[in-house]
């Protein structure tokens, strides 16, 4: 059994009726998000370089037809049309780091319908989670105002993927390091630690504790200091600094308190000392919200260390996004829900700075000075180029943030922008639509055309 059986049951139950059916022509199917959550004035694309592995990946094996049938409760020979099923479609899709808006596609698969409608769970489960989660960091770089901000989340995430995730998600939307020793070796980010209370406690005192610690780590030390009484905590660890002069790059950490007001005391402490370039470090159930509050105020904290809030985006830990068929074997299709309306046809967004971005069709000539969104990525099941690394989302994103308007980038009551649609998507919508009421409700279709007609 294998990833791809990562999947919601009745992917399995539809494919395997297209394939009784015959029916294997090429469906695109398009991903992308109804509406911003609460308090976001844009999302950050991400998630698409594990997406792009899974489907590289993706073939259906014995293991994973054995599950399917016992999942089903039938037998594996009713299953085994699925055998050998592997992914050789086509992905078009925003690169990671790029900001998006309500209605544009994150990505499109074109593939044979079969593959197309199994491969659904798992991209909407890598690109929604992930995109929330570099959304919320993204903020938090925004926050700081150009001071450095370090992923603690790890022991909170939602598992030891998602603090993997978080952690890359951090670097890529601008982190200075992370907690994460194993996201740091195996991504090549920088790691961060400091100490726990507990490392406090087992010593008979607060200096002793640093000295110890000190004694052990022979470059820059950072100290915890509200373990027992905040005040005593930065003194003992002034009179330890001073004594082991380790130079630039030692700091003190806050974690718990009024951050504010805790800050203005330890700096007085620590200039009166002597010890001007030691750093302040602030942690403790920190997210966008609290860190601009702190910055706004001027408290001198010179690193931002967030966690729980962030590595689980938890004001907004979903996104309203789907996964919908657009077009299958040539013909453009869309769904009437009510409220959950879909726009057919394959898709493409120009962007240009300074102006909303515009929906269109695929094949549509970009507006002047604009650029598409979305490339292909991925041709006949591989990559078509070297895999996207998180430094070059990194600058993609600094480049994006630069060109939103202001009440976008506002940490409370941000206004997002919205895209507009092009003339020919439109048409296609309003065609398609009259279409499919013809067919369905031509009642509704009658009332629709009497009443333009007034």
């Amino acid at each position: 059994m294998s990833d791809v059986t990562t999947t919601d049951l009745y992917e399995v139950t539809m494919a395997m009726s297209y394939l009784r059916e015959g029916m294997r022509a090429p469906a695109t199917f398009s991903l992308f998000v109804r509406d911003l959550p609460p308090g976001r004035g844009f999302l950050v694309a991400a998630g698409l370089e594990p997406a792009l592995d899974f489907l590289e990946g993706y073939q259906i094996e014995r293991g994973d037809v054995e599950a399917f049938a016992e999942a089903l409760h039938r037998p594996p020979e009713d299953l085994e049309p699925l055998r050998g099923l592997a992914f050789d479609g086509e992905v078009r899709a925003v690169p990671e780091g790029h900001v998006v808006f309500p209605g544009e596609p994150l990505l499109e698969v074109t593939a044979p319908l079969p593959q197309a409608q199994l491969v659904e769970t798992y991209l909407l489960n890598q690109l929604c989670h992930q995109t929330a989660v570099a959304s919320k960091a993204a903020r938090c770089v925004l926050a700081a105002a150009g001071r450095p901000v370090v992923d603690f989340s790890l022991r909170r995430t939602h598992g030891p993927w998602a603090g993997l995730q978080a952690a890359r998600l951090g670097a890529l939307v601008g982190y200075a390091a992370t907690s994460n020793v194993a996201a740091a070796v195996a991504l090549g980010i920088p790691a961060s630690g400091t100490m726990a209370h507990s490392y406090i406690e087992a010593f008979p005192s607060e200096e002793e504790a640093f000295r110890a610690f000190a004694r052990t780590h022979p470059g820059p030390v950072t100290f915890l200091v509200d373990t027992y009484e905040t005040d005593a905590g930065v003194s003992a660890a002034a009179r330890v600094l001073k004594e082991i002069r380790r130079g630039p790059g030692c700091a003190i950490r806050l974690d718990s308190g009024d951050l504010a007001d805790l800050a203005r005391q330890a700096r007085a402490t620590l200039d009166a000392t002597g010890l001007a370039d030691v750093r302040i470090v602030a942690s403790g159930g920190l997210d966008e919200y609290a860190v601009a509050d702190l910055v706004r105020t001027g408290a001198p904290i010179d690193v931002y260390a967030v966690g729980t809030r962030v590595g689980v985006a938890a004001d907004a830990p979903y996104l309203d996004a789907a996964y919908k068929l657009v077009e299958y074997a040539g013909r453009p299709v869309m769904k009437l829900s009510s409220a959950k309306v879909t726009a057919p046809g394959r898709k493409q967004v120009f962007r240009r700075d300074g102006q909303p971005d515009v929906i269109a069709l695929r094949d549509e000539d970009p507006p002047s000075e604009a650029q598409p969104l979305l490339r292909t990525l991925m041709r006949d099941g591989r990559r078509t180029g070297a895999r996207d690394r998180w430094q070059y989302a990194r600058a993609r994103l600094a480049h994006d943030v630069a060109a939103l308007p202001p009440s976008a980038r506002r940490i409370h009551d941000p206004e997002p922008p919205r895209p507009l649609r092009s003339r020919a998507l439109d048409e296609l919508t309003s065609r398609v639509r009259e279409e499919i009421e013809g067919r369905f409700c031509p009642q509704r279709l009658g009332g629709i055309r009497e009443w333009r007609a007034r």
